[in-house]
Formats: C-alpha cells, structure tokens, sequence
C-alpha cells in the first residue's frame, strides 16, 4: 500500500508542476513518453523472465491454473461493459481499456495516454490504483464470502508483487504459486489487450 501512495504522490507532484509551467519543454514532448514506455516494457519482461516459480506453476498443479487468468479476464470485460452502459460519456472501448490494465496502473495509464490522451489516461491511473486497494483492504472480506481464489482475481497484475503478502495471508500458502503464475499472464497481456482496444477504437 505504501508503494502505491507513493505512485499516487508521484503523479501528483508531476501533475502539479505541468500545471505550474514549471518543467522543461524536453519532458513534456510526447518522444519522452514513448521512450519511457519502452523502459517500462523492457522491465515487465525482465521481471516475467526472472519469475522462475512462476513458469513451473502448470507442472506443480497442473493446466486448471490456467482458467484463473481466463476468468479474471472475462469478469473485468464483463465489468468494464456494464460500467460503459452506466457511463454515457465514456464508450465501450474506452471502459474496455481502462479495464485492460488489471490494475497494472504504471503501464496501463502510459499506454491509454498514448493512445487516447491524457485524460482517459489519468482514468485509468485512478481505476487500476483503486482496484489495487480493493485487494489490499478487502482481502478477508473476499476470501470469506467468495473464496480464496477471489483476491487473486481481482488483484489482476499485482498478483506476482504488491497483493501476494496478503493474498498468502488469507488465501493460504496453497495459492502461493496460482498467485504467481495468475500475476504473471496478466502482466503479459496488459499491452496486448490496450493495443488490441485502441485498434478498435
């Protein structure tokens, strides 16, 4: 939690600063942003590649690990569909999007803010941190009324880092390496579902 309170004042300094004019011209070019997102990139695939545990996860439980991202996903689209008809000012993709980012709020809001601008990017910053906190919060609350896989689903990304403390806390040990393996795919697909979205919109 205190990570992401630390994004969160991050983003605010930065936005402040913007605001106040007082930042270089060189950091508000939209070439520092690509260049930034490529980093980001490169150390999403640094961190998947070094999460041995998490590659032998189909061979300790066995391929059923694999509907659990599955289900993460269609529950979030499911989710982000609905929240477009509540929404009238926001589209189905736009919501499909924000939704994308499964709570991996640093890549996510980069990448929509590419595509769709900075506003829907600070949506997307403020959703996927929020749904982050759910899991941190919540976590007993969702292991008691829905299970112990619950947490793991809606920790979306963050399951393989920031919510696996609490998610081997309430969940048990036994969804240690679900947790793992779940974070990891998710992780993975982030950019592929964003650019899928923003080629349909």
């Amino acid at each position: 939690m205190k990570e992401s309170l630390l994004y969160l004042a991050v983003f605010a300094i930065g936005l402040v600063l913007a605001l106040w004019g007082v930042l270089p011209d060189v950091l508000l070019s939209a070439s520092i942003s690509k260049w930034i997102l490529y980093g980001l990139l490169f150390f999403v695939g640094i961190q998947i590649g070094s999460s041995k545990g998490a590659f032998l996860a189909i061979r300790s439980i066995g391929r059923r690990i694999v509907w659990v991202p599955v289900a993460t996903t269609l529950g979030t689209f499911a989710a982000a569909a609905i929240a477009s008809l509540i929404l009238p000012l926001r589209s189905l993709t736009d919501c499909l999007s924000v939704g994308a980012g499964f709570a991996y709020y640093s890549l996510s809001s980069i990448l929509i803010s590419g595509y769709w601008g900075t506003e829907l990017g600070t949506i997307a910053l403020l959703a996927n941190i929020f749904r982050e906190f759910m899991v941190l919060v919540f976590a007993p609350w969702m292991v008691k009324h829905f299970g112990p896989l619950s947490p793991i689903c809606a920790g979306g990304a963050t399951t393989m880092d920031t919510t696996l403390p609490v998610i081997t806390r309430y969940s048990g040990t036994d969804y240690v390496v679900v947790a793992l393996f779940h974070g990891m795919i998710i992780d993975f697909s982030v950019p592929l579902w964003v650019s899928f979205f923003a080629g349909l919109g």
